[in-house]
């Protein structure tokens, strides 16, 4: 272990890298925990086991209710009704100096029912399993880095926000993590989020921005065979709308338009008189938000316009995260403890989202990659390294100890 590492610093990484199994343990437990977003009954009992251990560490828990998300976001096949979820909250007892907000989410993507439910082992160091890497590995280095600083008396003044929706937006928890982020801001903190590194271990710096929309149309029913002449069919005239938003896509600009899933007509010997598509983009920056939207508009008709009419939402759930001085500072800090822990840190970026875009607009610094190392997220072969979690926990761990020595 390099010397560029204190004594403490070495015995923090020293107590982690023995708890290697305890790790692999945990994980395997989490990852048999079904936690599918929206998926209550296993998302209690995940949030119960981080509630237990979180609190064994002396913290203050608390739960913050989630927002009701509009209506029109519900896809086909999704449940309209569902109450939404709590984020969990624990704030450190007697931390010491910066401030840091740590978050995680307990949901994954996986089927609850599904035949991809364990955590199997494929290579000496690899495993797989629903949720190993995005993010339940994540979330195994976050408990057991704050557990080892506190065996060594190291009091952080951290807090962890753990959420049950990034996986759909975060819609329901948004307001929640903006807040803990505008309050640690405020206060000169900086954050983590526990989201996998690049598959090589790279942090990433900068991602786009996300926003959720929906194109709906409005036509005429009638009897396709016996009166189709009269009929104005809203499936004709969604599919030219998604044509037309096909063209807003720039990938030069960092704009992305993807549209799916579909939902439209009753039967095939009817014209169908409504059909909607659901859909995500990406862009670069606000102003690259702003043309996409005023594109998307763009195809909305007016509400007494002749049939076929068409009316367009949306919903911006998460600004770009840029790369900006304060988070390259505090990434070449957690390259530099990487290395000492003889782990490859590099750069990146990402056109994925992730809470700590929502960190980062209201002010605070956040590397949002500081979980363990794997890959093929949302599959049913997603993987994890394991004998990245050990190294990965350390770095956080050091990062947070550093903390306390910071006014």
């Amino acid at each position: 272990m390099s010397e560029a590492l204190s004594v403490l610093e070495r015995e923090i990484a020293a107590k982690l890298a023995a708890r290697a199994s305890a790790m692999e343990r945990d994980l395997a437990d989490f990852v048999a925990i079904p936690t599918c977003s929206g998926h209550e009954e296993g998302l209690v009992r995940f949030r119960a086991i981080m509630r237990a251990r979180l609190a064994a560490l002396g913290a203050e828990i608390s739960e913050v209710a989630g927002d009701p998300k509009p209506a029109w976001i519900v896809q086909p096949g999704q449940r309209a009704d569902a109450a939404p979820p709590v984020a969990l909250r624990a704030v450190a007892r007697g931390g010491k100096g910066r401030s840091v907000l740590v978050t995680g989410h307990l949901d994954t993507v996986h089927d609850p029912f599904g035949a991809f439910q364990t955590l199997a082992r494929t290579a000496q160091s690899r495993a797989e399993g629903p949720g190993a890497i995005d993010m339940k590995g994540g979330l195994v280095c976050m408990l057991h880095a704050l557990e080892v600083l506190a065996e060594l008396g190291v009091k952080p003044a951290w807090t962890v926000l753990l959420n049950s929706d990034e996986e759909t937006g975060s819609l329901h928890s948004q307001r929640a993590i903006r807040a803990e982020a505008r309050a640690c801001a405020a206060a000169g903190g900086i954050g983590f989020a526990m989201e996998p590194s690049l598959p090589d271990g790279s942090l990433v710096l900068e991602r786009l921005g996300s926003c959720t929309f929906r194109i709906e149309c409005e036509g005429r029913a009638v009897h396709a065979g016996r009166d189709f002449a009269n009929g104005v069919s809203a499936v004709n005239a969604l599919a030219a709308r998604i044509l037309e938003a096909a063209m807003l896509v720039d990938l030069a600009e960092g704009t992305v338009v993807n549209i799916g899933p579909l939902e439209g007509g009753k039967a095939t010997n009817i014209v169908a008189d409504r059909a909607r598509g659901w859909g995500n983009a990406r862009f670069k920056d606000a102003a690259r938000e702003d043309a996409l939207k005023r594109g998307l508009f763009a195809l909305a008709t007016a509400a007494d316009a002749p049939l076929p009419r068409t009316k367009i939402e949306y919903e911006s759930n998460r600004p770009a995260k840029p790369e900006i001085p304060a988070v390259r500072a505090l990434a070449e800090q957690a390259r530099a403890i990487g290395e000492a822990l003889g782990e490859k840190v590099g750069f990146g970026k990402s056109g994925g989202v992730s809470d700590g875009n929502l960190m980062q607009a209201e002010g605070l610094p956040t590397i949002d990659t500081m979980g363990p190392r794997g890959g093929n997220l949302h599959r049913t072969d997603e993987y994890i390294e394991l004998d990245s979690m050990a190294p990965r926990a350390a770095m956080l761990a050091i990062l947070l100890a550093r903390q306390v020595a910071v006014p």
